[in-house]
């Protein structure tokens, strides 16, 4: 069997003004146990110390880089990144943003899934950061609620057709991992603001229609923020991402 090692790996992290919380993201990334990726940071019109931080903390790190996507967007920051990484000779793709700590084992989870695996694309479990005082009910809450969420949408009529290939799955934006001849094939994250919609979501449809090598794994962890739980309500949160039916003034919590 061919070593997954030689398919080689790029994470792609979009960021927009997370000077005060990324130093926990830069080195949740660099504790990763299997060490052999890129990193692409895409820096999305940040107004703060955001990319002086990465460039800093990246100093002797020749493999991560900091580009600039002037677009709004995280549709926009995402697939700039994404074809930055395969420019600069990508076959595996992954993605997380930088409000979240990925698992130790997270590159390695994803690089063993798109090779040895057999999957093109693979979306992992999202689990709320306990770093951030939001209570243990309220997580649960969370975790349950995106189970929920991936159930319903299998039932969804804008989730079905002739055209898919498999069934709907829920894979976050920030906790999903995909070849890079994939995402080409597919057309990459849409380049849209969060505001006007999903773009993981969107990723995922039209992966569907593409291929049916595609699933969740649950060793492919990310602990992601619960800071619009916090801002917003659990109940506010769960219809923001129930196509937006909750539309706040500041979507960008900091």
């Amino acid at each position: 069997m061919t070593s997954a090692h030689h398919s080689k790996l790029a994470v792609v992290v979009p960021v927009y003004n997370e000077a005060g919380g990324i130093l926990a993201t830069l080195h949740a990334l660099a504790a990763q146990e299997d060490e052999d990726f890129d990193v692409v940071f895409v820096d999305n019109g940040s107004s703060d110390d955001s990319v002086a931080i990465i460039e800093t903390f990246a100093a002797n790190r020749p493999r991560w880089r900091v580009i600039s996507e002037p677009q709004k967007g995280t549709g926009a920051a995402a697939d700039t990144g994404m074809r930055a990484a395969i420019d600069f000779g990508a076959e595996l793709l992954a993605r997380t943003d930088a409000d979240c700590l990925p698992r130790r084992d997270w590159t390695a989870s994803i690089r063993r899934a798109l090779t040895a695996g057999g999957l093109r694309l693979v979306g992992g479990e999202l689990v709320p950061r306990r770093d951030e005082g939001v209570a243990m009910l309220t997580r649960l809450g969370l975790r349950a609620a995106v189970h929920l969420a991936e159930a319903f949408g299998r039932v969804r009529n804008e989730n079905r057709g002739a055209d898919y290939l498999g069934p709907y799955l829920m894979a976050a934006g920030c906790n999903v991992g995909i070849t890079a001849e994939l995402y080409l094939a597919a057309g990459g994250f849409p380049r849209t603001r969060i505001e006007d919609l999903h773009e993981d979501r969107a990723l995922v449809n039209a992966v569907r229609r593409v291929t049916g090598a595609y699933a969740r794994r649950r060793d492919v962890v990310v602990y992601g923020s619960s800071r619009r739980v916090t801002a917003w309500g659990l109940k506010n949160t769960l219809l923001w991402y129930k196509d937006h039916a909750y539309r706040p003034e500041h979507v960008d919590i900091r």
